[in-house]
């Protein structure tokens, strides 16, 4: 289960601009919604401080009742190592690894560098689509293929949370069918919780539920299907 209660986050000082404003919300084990709103609204704040990227003013956020706040920097870095996939709209695909390589990087993280950890980076890959590219690098890409690469690391640990900030931007329409296909599928299978934040309706529209941020409240949409 992710809870997290009057999340509070302001920029600039105890006077700055709230971006966050006492937020609210509950989600259980194989849930996968989608969040919308209008730029700036702060929905990339938002997953933020639900990875501990950053730290709420005020309120909590716990993950299977552990609570982030309450851990000090070495744990944290060890919840988001086992605990967490992101998928960040920047990419941030490591040039000077292979594909294979960039994808594997979780299970190194944990221990896992045996042939294993490449095998099962090569069947993330050939699930995103790129077949027979695990020895390539990343300047051999363009930027949708970068955003595949990004998806297959995120989700090759299992991980509990999986995060996704705009990850079809790069895109097109199939294959952002494809990537949003198999993010729901590996989140039910899981039972991990997924949040995938679009400007994009018709991603949205492949979560369970799609809600609207508004930097106070997340309200309910019904997803056009």
């Amino acid at each position: 289960m992710l809870e997290f209660v009057d999340l509070t986050r302001r920029f600039g000082g105890p006077g700055g601009r709230v971006v966050i404003d006492r937020l609210s919300l509950r989600l259980e084990a194989g849930e996968y919604v989608a969040v919308t709103g209008e730029s700036g609204v702060g929905k990339s704040t938002l997953l933020n401080l639900l990875a501990g990227l950053d730290k709420p003013d005020s309120g909590a956020v716990r993950l299977d009742g552990v609570e982030l706040g309450m851990l000090d920097d070495d744990a944290l870095t060890r919840w988001r190592r086992d605990q967490l996939g992101f998928v960040f709209q920047a990419f941030h695909v490591l040039p000077h690894l292979t594909l294979a390589q960039n994808v594997a990087l979780p299970l190194w993280l944990q221990g896992e560098q045996g042939p294993a950890s490449v095998a099962a980076a090569t069947a993330m890959l050939d699930a995103v689509g790129l077949e027979g590219r695990a020895a390539s690098w990343p300047s051999e890409l363009s930027g949708g293929e970068l955003q595949r690469v990004a998806i297959a690391r995120a989700l090759v640990h299992k991980p509990r949370l999986v995060l996704a900030d705009e990850p079809t931007g790069n895109l097109d329409p199939h294959r952002a069918g494809q990537v949003l296909g198999l993010l729901r599928e590996r989140i039910r299978a899981a039972g991990a919780i997924g949040i995938l934040v679009t400007h994009s309706l018709e991603a949205a529209a492949t979560a369970d539920r799609v809600l609207r941020l508004t930097g106070d409240a997340l309200l309910p949409l019904e997803p056009t299907r």
